[in-house]
């Protein structure tokens, strides 16, 4: 087996369950540098391969290309830290939003009405939806317990 400091972008793409054109993006972008081997050829070393996984996790946390750029090649931790305050307050921001659409889900199973146009408490955020709109908030029921009925 080849060690992980001679891998082509083949088996670097295998590895992490990625095509190849996107390990090249990546490049083009300025996120992956891999040396070249006689011939032009990429090959990819351990740092690579952590530079890849980190790509990969800041993805899933949310983070787009020009922040991870940003996030990786910033050389303060000032820097950093305020690349990743801005990312934990969009985040904070999309779980409110979560827990609130999952009160409203729970709110209207427990439902007893027949319409849930019915329901004092969907009627009650229905009514703070254009609120928000204005506000540039997110729409929060407020005095529904998780699995409580509506009455």
């Amino acid at each position: 087996m080849k060690s992980s400091a001679d891998l082509s972008i083949g088996e670097v793409a295998g590895r992490f369950g990625l095509a190849t054109h996107v390990l090249r993006h990546w490049e083009a972008v300025g996120l992956l540098s891999p040396e070249r081997a006689a011939g032009g050829r990429r090959r990819y070393g351990r740092g690579d391969l952590y530079r890849v996984a980190a790509i990969l996790r800041a993805k899933r946390a949310g983070f787009g290309l020009e922040e991870i750029r940003g996030m990786l090649a910033t050389p303060d931790a000032a820097g950093r830290r305020e690349i990743l305050r801005r990312r934990r307050d969009e985040l904070v921001r999309r779980i409110e939003e979560a827990k609130a659409a999952l009160d409203l889900i729970e709110c209207a199973m427990g439902c007893g009405h027949e319409d849930l146009a019915e329901c004092a408490h969907f009627q009650a955020a229905v009514r703070e939806e254009p609120r928000a709109v204005a506000r540039g908030s997110s729409v929060v029921v407020t005095g529904v317990p998780r699995g409580t009925p509506s009455g």
